[in-house]
Parts: structure tokens; sequence; C-alpha cells
């Protein structure tokens, strides 16, 4: 992935979601505090990491297996967890997902930016991406913790409109600085 696109992405990402927040429809509050929960979205965030975490373990090579010689009974062990889950621990599995995404999208992105001492403008993404992990690793451990913040968020307009034009804001810093390498 090249730095512009890998810049470029996260950038517009913040934009959308910025765009959302300061929207304030009564329709993303909804569907904020119905996430975390969700059914639905827990087989869309769930299932696409699950499925790009088992791409990732087809990829694995020799070196990196220890007890097997091919990466394909780690992989269905994988999917065998990936069912229990579902099944036994159907509770805030959407925001695992999407933890499980962020983790997965940081690779590319910040290895886009490794060594481009260059370019001082790619700390708008890093910093980002950092930030994404960060909450990421937390909200893995403790997903209740995103119901909570929603319900705090949308619980006036403009604490959702004020995060928004943060995120906006800064999503279009972003979005600027893939232009200038």
């Amino acid at each position: 992935m090249s730095l512009f696109l890998a810049t470029l992405l996260p950038g517009l990402f913040l934009v959308l979601l910025g765009a959302l927040l300061v929207s304030n429809h009564p329709r993303v509050g909804a569907a904020a505090r119905a996430l975390p929960r969700s059914r639905g979205a827990a087989w869309v965030f769930f299932g696409l990491g699950a499925a790009w975490f088992i791409w990732r373990l087809s990829r694995l090579g020799e070196s990196d297996l220890i007890f097997f010689k091919s990466p394909q009974p780690v992989m269905l062990g994988f999917a065998v967890l990936v069912v229990l889950a579902f099944v036994y621990t159907p509770d805030f599995l959407a925001v695992r997902g999407l933890c499980v995404l962020m983790l997965l999208a940081a690779e590319p992105l910040l290895y886009a930016a490794y060594m481009e001492y260059g370019h001082p403008q790619r700390l708008l993404m890093v910093t980002a991406v950092y930030l994404g992990l960060t909450a990421a690793i937390y909200l893995a451990g403790a997903p209740y913790r995103l119901r909570d913040l929603f319900e705090w968020l949308f619980k006036a307009p403009a604490r959702a409109r004020l995060t928004g034009a943060v995120l906006l804001a800064y999503g279009v810093a972003t979005s600027a600085a893939a232009f200038t390498y």
C-alpha cells in the first residue's frame, strides 16, 4: 500500500464518521446505541475480522509453524473458535469484531509510513492509527465500554456534534496531507 493511500483512507474514514456525528441525525444515535449488541453487526464485523485473520493464517511460512507442517490445522482450529464464539459468547461480538478489524488494518497502514522520515505529515495518519489501536485493545477487553461511551455521547446533542467536528477537522487535515507526498 502506498503512503498516499494509507493516509487518504483513514482520513476519509474520519471525515465520514465526523460528518455522521455532526449531522446528529436520530438514526445515527439509534444505530450507534444498537451496534454493540447487534447480531447482524456481529456477523458482519466479527465475520470479516475472522475471515481476514484466517486469510493471514493461510500466509504463514514454515518458520512460523512450530507443531504443524502447514497452516491448515491452525486455520481450522481458529474457524472452530469463531463458530464457538457466535454460539457461546454472542454479547458484544460486534465490538470485538471492530477491534479485530482495527488491529488487522493497522499493520498495512503503519507499514506504509515506516521509515518515511522525509514526510512528517504522515504523523497525522500514524497518530490516528495508534489512537485506534489503543481503543481497540481497550475495547476488546471491555466491550461494554463502547455502549457506555455511546450512551454518554448521545445524551447531549452538543457532545456528538463537538466530537464529530473534531473528527471531521482531523479527517480533512489527514486527507489533505495525503496529497502532499
